[in-house]
């Protein structure tokens, strides 16, 4: 069966729309990086979650406060919200001693982390498969944390440890993803307004309107790239959009080599072949899976 225009002209605003978003990501991640050396992570966390916030305020306002806060299983939110605030902590301090794309390839590994946890966490049955493209693409980040030559210990390993705190929080999303996408937004944003502001006594540093400009910009572009990639989702599969959040390496990669003058490297190359290739694997997969269980019920039903 062929697809109809309508359906195709879809799938290309969905993956317009992903690569938009993954675009707004690396801008952000790259705003992070450019403004971790002047100012502490607790700041960029705070003030990004303010803007953050007043972004999100007329949302909140017109789908009803009550609405967005009364969610269901409270903890598990709040466990949720700790682990985004520590992973974004951990990725801003990381690429404050290493290149962006370095990281960001690190960070990659989140989905081969997920497969690990959700069968401890979510029950889930992963077959030989996806357990050797997982021992694979931790190939890859041993590539490139590159332990047997210049190594930078302490930065990649809070990398690695911030890729795996993210992870767990993915694995949070998927068990809260009944609430909606604002309430989970609302939560998070306002987890790091708290946590970051906790900590601003102890560590503010008054920035110039151009700074506190590009602070604010971090919660807008965090937030365009949400909205971006939900979007996307709505509009195209996953199979079709999903493939396309890569592209974050190659915007990094560019924007290394253009503000910082760091060149890739051939570990960094290779490691993220590696551990994308793995990844995909995985993704697709878990798809075939899915269609496979989805034609078996329907066959159930003949």
């Amino acid at each position: 069966m062929t697809a109809t225009p309508a359906a195709a002209t879809d799938s290309r605003l969905g993956i317009l729309l992903m690569l938009g978003g993954m675009t707004f990501f690396t801008l952000n991640d790259a705003l992070g990086k450019w403004l971790v050396t002047e100012y502490p992570v607790a700041m960029l966390l705070a003030i990004r979650s303010l803007f953050g916030t007043a972004v999100l305020l007329p949302m909140i306002l017109r789908e009803g406060v009550r609405t967005v806060f009364a969610v269901k299983r409270l903890p598990m939110h709040l466990v949720r919200v700790l682990l985004v605030t520590l992973d974004i902590a951990c990725f801003y301090w990381a690429v404050a001693y290493l290149p962006l794309a370095d990281v960001m390839t690190i960070y990659m590994s989140a989905p081969l982390i997920v497969t690990a946890l959700s069968v401890l966490f979510l029950g889930e049955t992963v077959g030989w498969r996806r357990w050797v493209a997982v021992v694979v693409g931790f190939a890859g980040v041993v590539i490139v944390l590159n332990p047997t030559g210049q190594f930078d210990l302490l930065p990649s390993l809070v990398a690695l440890l911030g890729a795996t705190i993210f992870a767990s929080g993915l694995i949070f999303t998927r068990l809260l993803r009944e609430a909606g996408t604002l309430p989970l937004v609302t939560y998070q944003t306002l987890g790091g307004l708290v946590l970051g502001g906790a900590a601003l006594p102890f560590s503010w540093t008054t920035p110039g309107w151009l700074d506190f400009f590009l602070l604010g910009l971090l919660g807008i572009t965090a937030l365009g790239g949400h909205a971006m990639i939900n979007r996307s989702l709505q509009l195209s599969p996953a199979a079709v959009v999903v493939p396309f959040q890569y592209v974050s390496i190659l915007w990094a990669v560019l924007l290394d080599l253009a503000v910082w003058g760091t060149q890739p490297s051939l570990r960094m190359a290779l490691g993220g072949a590696l551990i994308i290739g793995s990844g995909l694997f995985i993704f697709h997969r878990e798809q075939s899976l899915k269609r496979g269980a989805a034609a078996g019920a329907a066959s159930d039903h003949v």
